[in-house]
């Protein structure tokens, strides 16, 4: 259920979940509340009165006589209802009234998805079939498996030549469960590309409502598993965990490393086994099946994990030129590699297109059904290792660039991945210069996550605490810019007020490493555009791909420099792609025939070897270019802060 909220004395309005916090609630509206503890109701700072409507809250930390005047604490207020709140006005120590005018503040739009992935049947590349056959008799002997053949020929009689099946395997035990099942079975069916099926098991008695089967992501951080009724294509149960191999390393480059080892290469692959093996019982767990009752695995992940998974050795993915050992991997039996699962299940890995542009980024490409529109489009995954694709029907453009692990809390000193504790948005008075800070789980800040250094970097440019250089100001009336061991910073929470007991700062050592990072994405999309003859009014769309991108705003993206300036429409963000492309394909037997023609649509560029690529990443080692006339919005509101 949604709910209204308006906020006086700004009049800013904003629909929310019922349930949703307060304090979270003006923060996504870009209305400043004065709240440094993160959300835990330590601070007591966050005082709004709630004129109109319904919160559930809390008493802690106000006093009986606010409580009874309408005052709530917003971090610890949720809404129950359509809302009317007045946040109280700030004033100095002379009785000045502190103004500040609301931020605009903008998600990425899940809008008209379906417009992007569209729909289709529940056709999935494997089926089964129910048999109840005639025994043998002296009349009619002929052998077990023509016998099968022929049930399989009464129930396609229109079907050209009998199906293919595996071999010895199935065979070795078919005659026993012919006996023991009565002659009543059902055939496990593989859709063969070239036309027909083949045979990949028998099952005894009629097992046909239960046909499974497991999507998969290999991330390089997180492996994350969602298992799909293929009879109706409901998704029935996720499950994800951390990839065991970061105990390995925690980038591509680690474990490419690590794999020269002695071992080292059969460590990487038990470890995401045992990974998928984790997700799979955890689901069997959930549903109370069985694990040789998933049929088929469809899995997409970077170059590097696919390698891996397959035991490939991915010495040369990292060496000039860059070649894989393979770009299509052939259907793989999972339980050869130790796979829990039915001991015929297939699994499909997307094919990479690069050492660095893998089946992740093709199974997003897929879904997101870039090649069957005739709309150019921009493709963005934001990691450490940032992909771009560009391109529509006709053609298309990738490449991979080292955005360094900045989006991902590394490389900033207090940085943290999207955790409990983590700084998710911040906001700052431009008068007073002090912090609204909202963290996960609304707790004490005990780091900062991609999410809030994106906020945190916009919020300080916005309102002139830092330049266009990423240098603090040091003429500013506040105590929270001061010089720290690595130069100059500013004091996100104060020691007292944070959950490591420590101050928790951004320095301009951090600012420079986000810079480096945001620059390295948005010179890879210029020097892909441009590659191709087009520039960014050339665009009709932006997607976002990855988890990433659920949690930035898009206003704070742009003025900092990491996506393009266009009309805010035109963005679009679609979630987990690689997750999203190996669901669809794994529900319908032509949408993945598709991922063939998407493939060989894709060219890939090595921006590392190109020159333009540098000198545009130099150029936008700026807040949020050197070129501000790419960001005219941008450049609009810092003319206003002079």
């Amino acid at each position: 259920m949604k709910h209204t909220i308006t906020f006086l004395p700004d009049n800013i309005t904003a629909t929310v979940d019922k349930g949703e916090n307060l304090l979270n609630a003006a923060a996504q509206a870009g209305v400043y509340v004065h709240a440094y503890c993160g959300g835990d109701g330590i601070c007591g700072k966050c005082k709004v009165i709630v004129n109109k409507g319904e919160v559930r809250s809390d008493k802690a930390n106000l006093k009986q006589e606010d409580w009874e005047k309408g005052y709530r604490l917003a971090c610890l207020s949720t809404v129950e209802s359509d809302l009317e709140v007045t946040i109280p006005e700030m004033t100095t120590k002379s009785g000045k009234i502190l103004k500040r005018k609301p931020k605009t503040t903008r998600t990425i739009s899940a809008k008209a998805q379906d417009n992007l992935i569209g729909s289709w049947e529940i056709e999935p590349p494997v089926s089964k079939l129910y048999l109840e056959l005639d025994p043998p008799t002296l009349e009619d002997n002929i052998a077990d498996m023509n016998r099968v053949m022929r049930g399989f020929g009464q129930a396609f009689p229109d079907h050209v030549g009998e199906p293919s099946y595996d071999h010895p395997e199935l065979i070795k035990y078919l005659p026993a469960v012919l006996r023991e099942a009565d002659w009543k079975i059902t055939l496990l069916l593989l859709r063969r590309r070239q036309g027909g099926f083949r045979i990949i098991d028998v099952e005894a008695g009629d097992t046909t409502s239960r046909l499974y089967g497991l999507a998969v992501d290999i991330g390089t951080t997180t492996c994350s598993g969602v298992l799909i009724d293929l009879n109706s294509g409901e998704i029935l149960a996720e499950s994800s965990g951390y990839n065991g191999q970061i105990s390995c390393g925690e980038d591509v480059i680690s474990r490419i490393v690590y794999a020269k080892r002695p071992g080292g290469q059969q460590a990487l692959q038990d470890k995401v086994v045992g990974t998928i093996n984790k997700i799979i019982e955890d689901i069997c767990r959930e549903l109370i099946i069985s694990p040789a009752d998933i049929a088929y695995m469809m899995a997409a992940g970077n170059t590097i994990m696919s390698h891996l998974l397959l035991g490939l050795d991915p010495k040369y993915l990292r060496e000039a030129p860059y070649v894989p050992s393979v770009s299509r991997f052939p259907l793989t039996k999972a339980a050869e590699l130790g796979m829990q699962a039915h001991p015929s299940m297939r699994l499909f890995l997307y094919p990479c297109i690069a050492s660095y542009v893998g089946g992740d980024i093709v199974a997003g490409v897929h879904a997101c059904q870039m090649a069957k529109s005739d709309k150019v489009s921009l493709f963005i995954d934001i990691g450490t290792n940032g992909e771009i694709v560009v391109g529509n029907q006709d053609w298309m453009v990738c490449a991979a660039c080292s955005a360094g692990p900045a989006f991902e809390g590394g490389g900033i000193r207090y940085g943290m991945r999207a955790s409990s504790g983590a700084i998710e948005n911040f906001q700052i008075h431009p008068q007073t210069f002090d912090p609204m800070i909202v963290t996960i789980d609304r707790i004490k800040p005990s780091g900062i996550c991609g999410s809030g250094l994106i906020a945190i970097v916009a919020e300080l440019l916005e309102s002139g605490v830092i330049d266009q250089q990423g240098k603090f100001r040091h003429n500013l009336d506040t105590p929270r810019i001061r010089q720290g061991v690595d130069g100059w910073e500013y004091v996100l929470a104060w020691a007292r007020d944070s959950l490591i007991g420590e101050d928790i700062v951004i320095t301009e050592v951090d600012l420079d490493n986000l810079m480096r990072a945001k620059g390295a994405m948005y010179a890879g999309y210029q020097t892909l555009l441009e590659s191709v003859g087009l520039g960014f009014a050339d665009l009709d769309r932006v997607i976002m791909a990855g988890n990433f991108g659920a949690y930035i705003d898009l206003e704070r993206a742009i003025c900092i420099g990491l996506l393009p300036d266009m009309d805010r429409e035109n963005f679009y963000y679609i979630g987990n792609a690689s997750m999203l492309g190996c669901q669809i394909s794994l529900s319908n037997a032509n949408r993945f025939q598709e991922r063939l023609a998407v493939r060989q649509l894709m060219t890939n560029m090595e921006l590392s070897e190109n020159p333009e690529f540098m000198q545009h990443y130099m150029a936008a080692l700026f807040l949020p270019h050197t070129d501000m006339s790419l960001f005219p919005t941008v450049q609009e509101k810092l003319q206003e802060i002079g």
